[in-house]
């Protein structure tokens, strides 16, 4: 089945715009760590797991396109897809849209690592968790990527 994992909704900040009068990259970026936040609550790897488990996931690579401004008061929702996951890492894909327009104005692909924060090293998913996230896998990932999951960054030819 495709269907994204979770929706997120935040409206874009005064001190979020830069001096081209648009949202700064850096707040694109803050806005998908909220999402993020709401995606691992939703896959029982927030902060609750940590909490009880001693275990967290780091970040390990981001690839963030921008593709439309978004302004003062624009109200953005954020898709978060489910991508895949092995062992030790969750790799999923946050689309930014304009809630008005319905355009999309950027996306972020994240690739995760599973964390023992006791020893601040990888670690594979307790077995409960990984089945889980397989399960998840299973019910949300997307048949095809989504349009700009998977790319790199190159000059053209």
């Amino acid at each position: 089945m495709s269907r994204p994992v979770i929706e997120t909704e935040a409206v874009v900040l005064p001190e979020w715009i830069d001096s081209n009068g648009h949202m700064n990259l850096a707040y694109y970026v803050v806005v998908f760590d909220l999402a993020t936040d709401a995606l691992y609550t939703w896959l029982e790897i927030g902060d609750a797991y940590r909490e009880a488990s001693g275990n967290s996931c780091f970040t390990a690579e981001t690839h963030t396109l921008y593709e439309r401004e978004v302004h003062l008061g624009d109200r953005v929702m954020v898709r978060s897809w489910l991508l895949g996951a092995d062992r030790k890492r969750l790799h999923y894909f946050h689309e930014m849209f304009h809630v008005e327009s319905g355009e999309r104005s950027a996306v972020q692909e994240l690739m995760a690592l599973h964390i023992d924060m006791r020893i601040r090293r990888v670690s594979p998913f307790p077995p409960e968790r990984a089945a889980a996230l397989q399960r998840a896998v299973r019910d949300y990932a997307p048949a095809e990527l989504p349009k700009g999951a998977g790319r790199r960054i190159a000059l053209p030819g």
